[in-house]
């Protein structure tokens, strides 16, 4: 299979570390920036719409391993490229989501945004199990994107050792973070307002 990008490393790491940083500090940023917005429609359907995408690249994930495993390289590397495109989309409607609703806490039945000795024990433990998964799925996210970009780049440029070295670590990173994206989602949105 020929390579589809001209090699040029030291382009590659610059823009690879630019978009990674760049993302980072938006999310970050924009995650503690509410925008009192009346949008005409209820804007947690970013959420839903950010479930929806992560199922399907979820879906995409694992058929793209099968049909890498089973040496369909050229349509393996069309379904990790909408892969990444409808990360790019998940992303810009993690940020909607988060700019036009705010934080919303597990377990906060009443919406005022404090969690009473009441509403901790109603969510039981399963308020453990979802602050065990956010933050492992927040920190896995933070740190694959670099990684994913890489075995993006290693491929497109025809380095295929050095592709499938890296997609050794970083496919089963990106699997959890998009699977537990939709478990995050299925346990926070009855707390929405």
């Amino acid at each position: 299979m020929q390579p589809t990008l001209q090699k040029n490393d030291k382009k590659a790491h610059i823009l690879i570390w630019i978009f990674s940083i760049i993302v980072f500090l938006a999310v970050t940023i924009l995650d503690r920036i509410t925008l009192e917005v009346n949008l005409g429609f209820d804007p947690h359907i970013f959420a839903k719409l950010s479930a929806g995408v992560n199922s399907i690249v979820t879906v995409l994930l694992v058929i793209a391993l099968i049909l890498v495993k089973q040496k369909k390289y050229e349509l393996h590397k069309k379904l990790m490229m909408i892969t990444m495109i409808l990360s790019v989309l998940f992303l810009v409607f993690y940020i909607a989501h988060h700019l036009f609703t705010g934080e919303t806490k597990y377990g906060d039945i009443d919406h005022n945004g404090l969690l009473s000795d009441d509403e901790k024990s109603i969510a039981g433990s399963l308020r453990y199990i979802y602050y065990a998964i956010i933050s492992t799925h927040i920190v896995l996210a933070g740190i694959v994107m670099p990684f994913v970009l890489y075995s993006a780049y290693r491929g497109l440029i025809g380095e295929y050792t050095a592709h499938k070295k890296l997609v050794r670590y970083t496919f089963p990173i990106w699997l959890y973070v998009a699977v537990t994206g939709v478990i995050v989602y299925l346990m926070i949105s009855p707390y929405y307002l």
